[in-house]
């Protein structure tokens, strides 16, 4: 069992509350979605055993990383900007790992493009950048409705309309959660505003710097849920980008979430990509 230390790091605008274990190159954790530093709690001991020093963090504005100012819609670069200094702090002169998953790897992709100099191998799970799709406007109007959903009639309301939207299957009945999440849950619950007001519109209309990143592809690993083939949002996008870059798409377990829903395989298959 690695053990778990956790700190502080002012930014402009913000504290971030980060958290690592291990020993090794650092591999930085960027959360997606509401999620927060607990969104890899299941896989960050068997990557940390793995060789790698681990550090996840809440993104500014998320869970334990307050914002200094008012609320504002959040933007790709700054967040970006936060991962760098979390890495200058913890690696400093060293190259490092980056595994983003959903918003986190539009954060993962733009950190790649703008200092591909800090970054040994960056995994970018499902960046739903729709701009990217062939036609992104029903994606996009999707995208719009949810968030003034959430802002008429709650966070809620806002999810159903998402996941209904994204074609995912009402569950049956309510399943519990690992326990590994249930701390994060209430965190999450309670950042689910922010993300779906401030942070889902302006991180899926980004439009990557696919010039920056075809200069550095060989550092770039495009991955996807094995589960999320058919949800054009989510898969399409990897998919497009890999046209673009001429890469393939690394397939890893589970959905848009497969970190929490086979933590192991998840964790197995992401060493074995990194190692690459």
């Amino acid at each position: 069992m690695t053990s778990l230390t956790t700190g502080t790091l002012d930014v402009p605008g913000a504290t971030l509350h980060y958290e690592q274990r291990g020993s090794g190159p650092v591999l930085l954790l960027i959360p997606g979605g509401a999620a927060d530093a607990g969104l890899y709690e299941a896989m960050a001991p068997a990557l940390a055993t793995g060789r790698f020093t681990v550090v996840s963090y809440d993104p500014r504005g998320l869970s334990r990383s307050p914002l200094d100012g008012p609320l504002t819609d959040q933007r790709v670069e700054v967040w970006s900007d936060d991962a760098h200094r979390l890495l200058d702090l913890l690696a400093p002169g060293e190259d490092a790992y980056v595994f983003g998953s959903s918003s986190g790897a539009i954060v993962a992709l733009d950190l790649l493009a703008r200092h591909p100099e800090r970054l040994r191998r960056v995994v970018a799970h499902e960046p739903p950048l729709l701009e990217l799709l062939d036609d992104p406007a029903p994606h996009r109007a999707l995208f719009t409705e949810v968030r003034d959903i959430s802002r008429e009639r709650g966070a809620g309301a806002a999810i159903a309309r998402f996941s209904e939207g994204l074609g995912e299957r009402p569950a049956e009945k309510a399943t519990e959660l690992p326990p590994e999440l249930r701390d994060m849950a209430p965190r999450m619950h309670a950042n689910l505003p922010l993300f779906l007001e401030r942070i889902l519109c302006p991180f899926s209309a980004t439009v990557p710097d696919v010039d920056a990143l075809s200069r550095t592809a060989d550092r770039l690993v495009l991955a996807a849920g094995r589960d999320s083939r058919q949800q054009e949002a989510l898969y399409g996008p990897v998919k497009r980008l890999a046209e673009l870059l001429g890469a393939g798409i690394t397939e890893l377990p589970g959905g848009h979430v497969g970190c929490t829903e086979q933590p192991e395989e998840f964790a197995r298959l992401l060493l074995t990509t990194l190692g690459r």
